[in-house]
């Protein structure tokens, strides 16, 4: 997947300069104050860009709170997504080569402001592996959150 068109919900005021996303592309940025439902507008957001993609497929997305936390647990929550933490460059490529997340999940307190923008430029720009043996692990999960039992 390309970066043109990711998706930011953004949950904190630190962020509020990081041009990140429209350097790489075209962004759709969401702000979500302390005071809203982060888990309905990251819910929403996703399912909106859940329809936008092909196959079905959650198009990426990059979330940002305090910890990263929530965001990541909300996000995994919406049929389909796959959300990674990411807390370093490493941890985001292998998110996506390996797992093939569509999300991830950043920190904004726990990372100066130019390792949140690597974070997520390695995400955005870090292409799936399509190896069978991660492929494997992808289907199993699908199939469990489908079903709710693996096979």
């Amino acid at each position: 997947m390309q970066a043109a068109g990711a998706l930011a919900v953004l949950t904190q005021d630190l962020v509020d300069g990081l041009d990140v996303l429209t350097t790489l592309g075209p962004a759709i940025a969401q702000r979500v104050g302390a005071e809203d439902d982060v888990d309905v507008a990251l819910e929403q957001a996703l399912d909106d860009r859940g329809a936008e993609s092909q196959g079905g497929e959650v198009g990426l997305a990059v979330v940002i709170g305090g910890s990263g936390n929530g965001e990541q647990i909300a996000a995994n929550k919406v049929k389909g997504a796959r959300a990674a933490l990411a807390w370093s460059v490493e941890t985001a490529q292998l998110a996506r080569q390996h797992n093939n997340a569509q999300v991830v999940s950043v920190g904004a307190r726990m990372h100066p402001v130019e390792e949140v923008k690597a974070i997520i430029e390695a995400f955005l720009t870090t292409p799936w592996s399509e190896a069978d043996r991660h492929q494997r692990r992808i289907d199993l999960l699908a199939e469990y959150e489908a079903t709710g039992t693996f096979s």
